[in-house]
């Protein structure tokens, strides 16, 4: 929804609060605008600094280099995937769940979708390690082919990057 271009600001906002909240708010838009922005960074983003893992002690455990992080998803890119999916493995139409499921529930049977469901196979092909070694030429080129098939297209800042 955000990178659609064709939904101005105040759509956007007030989309994105119609799927985040469960009540209407009453309120200015310029709250709006800040609620959803906070509810986006917290429960969407992931809020990256808050991303530290600790051990059972409560201490935080070492971070890896993250210098090279690749998303191997993408909630827009991958919708056609993910909704055909959700109604292979659980028999749910995400479109007639819009504003009835709860974003931690959406997550958490995103990632408990079971491996022969077509999401779960394009993360498995776009995660997979090109063959090494004599004779694997061929399938080197099928990999590549299929890697490229399902590679997620960059988003318009990191293009600009």
């Amino acid at each position: 929804m955000l990178n659609d271009k064709e939904l101005d600001d105040v759509t956007q906002i007030l989309t994105g609060i119609e799927m985040l909240v469960i009540e209407p708010l009453e309120c200015p838009i310029e709250e709006k605008a800040e609620i959803f922005f906070k509810l986006y960074e917290t429960l969407i983003d992931g809020n990256k600094e808050d991303d530290v893992e600790y051990d059972i002690e409560g201490n935080p455990m070492p971070v890896q280099s993250k210098e090279k992080e690749v998303d191997i998803y993408d909630i827009a890119q991958d919708a056609e995937y993910i909704y055909a999916s959700f109604l292979q493995d659980y028999g749910m139409d995400l479109f007639e769940q819009q504003g009835i499921l709860h974003w931690d529930k959406f997550k958490a049977l995103l990632v408990g979708l079971r491996d022969d469901t077509k999401f779960k196979k394009v993360l498995e092909i776009r995660q997979m390690p090109l063959p090494k070694g004599k004779g694997s030429g061929e399938q080197r080129k099928q990999v590549e082919e299929l890697k490229k098939a399902y590679a997620l297209k960059p988003h318009k800042q990191e293009a600009d990057e």
